[in-house]
C-alpha cells in the first residue's frame, strides 16, 4: 500500500497544519491555563469545514473520508490535543452515529448543523460503575405508550462535547428490555440538550485536555419523543461498536498528531539550547533520543493511515484499528515523557507546549477503549478466545 497523502488531503494537511499553527498555537495555552473551552477557534475550525470532513455534501459536508478526518486530527494534535478532540469527538462520536444509523428524517434534521460546526454533539456511553465494561449499562429507557415517548433514568460519566453553549444533543445508550435469555437490550436514543430532567454537571477538574469540554450527566424521568431511537431497538451497543472502531483510528491519528510535536518541539529546542558551550542537539545521546522518537511517530502514522484506508475501502478494520490505537497512544506517552527530559527544566514549565503534551498523552491510553481492551481485541481477532 501507498499511504502517501493525494494531493487533495496534502492541500488539507497544509491547510490544517497552516491554521494550527498561526491560529491555535498563539492562543490555545491562555484557554488551557484557564480551563476554558475555547469557542473562538471551534468557530474557525466550523468556518473550515473540519467538523463536516467526512460526511457527504448533501448532509452539509465536505465529501471527504476518515482519511481527511485523520489528517486534520493529526496536524491539530501536533499543536494542541484540546481542540483535536473537540473535533474528533464531535465528529466520531457526536455526528457519525447518526450518519451511520439515523432515518433520512434524523440526518436531515441533525447532520447539517452538525457538520457546519453550528452545534456539537455527544456520545453517552460510559457510566460511573461501568468504566471498560460498556456493556454493563444502568441507565433504562421505558416507552411510555400513552404519550408515544421514551422515558431515561440514569448517569452518564467523562462525556466529551457534554456540555458547551453549543452543544445540540447526546446519543445515549440505555437498556430499553430484556432477551429471552435476560440479558439487557441496549440501545440509543437521541436527547436534544435543554430537554426537561437531562442536567449537565460542572465540568470536570481534569490533569490535561483543559480546552476541552467533559462532562457527568445525569437523566430524571427523561422524555423524548419515540422516534428519536437511534437504529434499530436492541442494537444500540453493537452499533456503538462499530462507532468505536471507527473512533480509535480517529484518535490513533490525534495521537500520531501528540507525538510528532513532541518531537517538533524537541528538534527546535535542541538547536536552541546551549549547554557546556554547544547546542544540546549536538550531544548524541539527544539526537539518539529525538530520532527514536521520530521513528516512533513515523511508524504510528503509518498504522492509523492503515487502518483508515482499510475502512475507506470497505475491508475489515478491526483488528488494524485497535493495533493503531494501542501503538499510537503509548508512544505517544513516550515522545512526551523523553520531549519533557530533553527540556529539562523548562519541560516543567506550562508555558512550553511539552508540558501540555505530557500531561494530555495520558489520557490517550484510556479514552475510546484503554490498552488493556484494545490487546484483548486484538488477541480475539487472533482467534485466541477468552
Amino acid at each position: 500500500m501507498d499511504h502517501r497523502l493525494s494531493p487533495e488531503l496534502e492541500e488539507l494537511r497544509r491547510t490544517v497544519e497552516e491554521f494550527a499553527h498561526d491560529v491555535v498555537a498563539p492562543k490555545i495555552g491562555d484557554y488551557y491555563e484557564r480551563h476554558e473551552f475555547p469557542y473562538g477557534i471551534v468557530r474557525e475550525m466550523a468556518r473550515m469545514g473540519l467538523f463536516g470532513l467526512p460526511f457527504p455534501e448533501e448532509y452539509g459536508g465536505m465529501g471527504g473520508d476518515y482519511l481527511a478526518l485523520g489528517v486534520a486530527l493529526e496536524e491539530l494534535a501536533r499543536v494542541d490535543s484540546s481542540v483535536a478532540i473537540t473535533l474528533e469527538a464531535g465528529v466520531s462520536l457526536g455526528a457519525m452515529p447518526i450518519f451511520r444509523y439515523g432515518t433520512e428524517e434524523q440526518k436531515r434534521q441533525w447532520l447539517p448543523r452538525l457538520c457546519t460546526g453550528e452545534i456539537l454533539g455527544a456520545f453517552g456511553l460510559t457510566e460511573p460503575d461501568g468504566g471498560s465494561d460498556a456493556s454493563a449499562t444502568r441507565t433504562t429507557a421505558r416507552l411510555d405508550e400513552s404519550t408515544n415517548e421514551w422515558v431515561i433514568n440514569g448517569t452518564k460519566c467523562f462525556i466529551t462535547n457534554s456540555g458547551t453553549d453549543i452543544t445540540g444533543l447526546v446519543t445515549v445508550t440505555a437498556v430499553t428490555g430484556r432477551g429471552a435469555d435476560g440479558r439487557p437490550q441496549i440501545s440509543a436514543i437521541i436527547v436534544p440538550s435543554g430537554t426537561p430532567g437531562f442536567t449537565v454537571a460542572a465540568p470536570y477538574s481534569k490533569v490535561g485536555w483543559n480546552a476541552s469540554d467533559t462532562r457527568e450527566l445525569s437523566f430524571a424521568d427523561v422524555r423524548v419523543p419515540a422516534e428519536n431511537l437511534l437504529g434499530e431497538q436492541g442494537r444500540g451497543y453493537a452499533q456503538f461498536l462499530r462507532i468505536l472502531d471507527e473512533g480509535r483510528i480517529a484518535i490513533a491519528a490525534l495521537a500520531t498528531g501528540l507525538a510528532q510535536g513532541c518531537v517538533d518541539e524537541s528538534v527546535t529546542y535542541a538547536k536552541e539550547r546551549h549547554a557546556f558551550g554547544r547546542p544540546i542537539g549536538a550531544n548524541q545521546a539527544i539526537q539518539f533520543k529525538i530520532a527514536d522518537m521520530e521513528m516512533k511517530a513515523h511508524t504510528a502514522r503509518l498504522a492509523w493511515r492503515d487502518a483508515a484506508s482499510r475502512l475507506v475501502s470497505g475491508e475489515p478494520c478491526k483488528k488494524e484499528a485497535a493495533l493503531a490505537k494501542l501503538y499510537s497512544s503509548t508512544i505517544a506517552v513516550d515522545n512526551a515523557r523523553d520531549a519533557t527530559q530533553i527540556h529539562g527544566g523548562y519541560g516543567f514549565m506550562n508555558e512550553y507546549p511539552v508540558a501540555r503534551m505530557w500531561r494530555d498523552s495520558k489520557i490517550l491510553e484510556i479514552g475510546e477503549g484503554t490498552s488493556e481492551v484494545q490487546r484483548m481485541l486484538i488477541a480475539r481477532e487472533l482467534g485466541l478466545a477468552g
